[in-house]
């Protein structure tokens, strides 16, 4: 407790009159990110300047209903990096995860969607879908309800319609459910919805593997 008492005192809120002038302009217009605000709002009330409250940690917490570790981080990233890093969006630790499918993949998925089905299938299911794309060397791996969910946002969507790269050319053979893959925005709604039915329809009629007892 004495030791974070120390770093505090060290770590002292002392705001010029352009500091305060902006972090009073953040908070004046309220379209920043509610993190962002919380963190102006310590900062106007830590500030020890003339114009500033000099408050206690303790009457911060109970007026913003904070932490005194979020009120500390805030402390030391001002006197250590300034201002506009406490201001600034948290750069991510580790990069995002790339999408399985992307622009290319998503249009081959929906290629074979659009294709004939397999003999003996009137038209592709999720799981037929799952293990075909990794088959065609499409995606190294990819859930049925991942491949459901790619298939259900893009053919809703009317970017998905008019785009010539997500929009594949059923052939004569196709299912009848994919002949029309493309009528009106609403038209596709209730074909997609139909189609996502009798998919779901047709996976939990798979018969389920019985698991073994010890």
């Amino acid at each position: 407790m004495a030791a974070r008492e120390k770093s505090v005192k060290r770590y002292v809120v002392r705001l010029s009159a352009e500091e305060r002038e902006q972090l009073e302009g953040l908070i004046r217009k309220g379209k920043s990110p509610a993190q962002r605000l919380l963190k102006a709002r310590i900062l106007l009330k830590a500030d020890i300047s003339e114009a500033g409250d000099g408050w206690s940690d303790s009457k911060i917490i109970a007026a913003l209903e904070t932490s005194a570790s979020m009120i500390y981080r805030v402390r030391r990233q001002l006197v250590e990096e300034g201002l506009a890093a406490v201001l600034s969006r948290k750069k991510r630790a580790t990069p995002a995860v790339p999408p399985i499918f992307d622009g290319e993949k998503k249009a081959k998925l929906i290629a074979l969607a659009c294709s004939k089905p397999p003999k003996g299938r009137a038209r592709w299911s999720l799981r037929l879908l799952e293990s075909k794309v990794v088959e065609l060397n499409i995606v190294d791996r990819a859930s049925d309800s991942t491949i459901g969910r790619v298939l259900k946002k893009t053919l809703s969507s009317p970017i998905g319609a008019s785009n010539g790269s997500f929009r594949p050319r059923p052939t004569a053979h196709s299912s009848p459910r994919w002949k029309t893959c493309w009528p009106s925005t609403r038209g596709r709604a209730i074909l997609i919805d139909r189609w996502f039915a009798w998919t779901r329809a047709q996976s939990s009629s798979l018969p389920r593997r019985a698991c073994r007892s010890r």
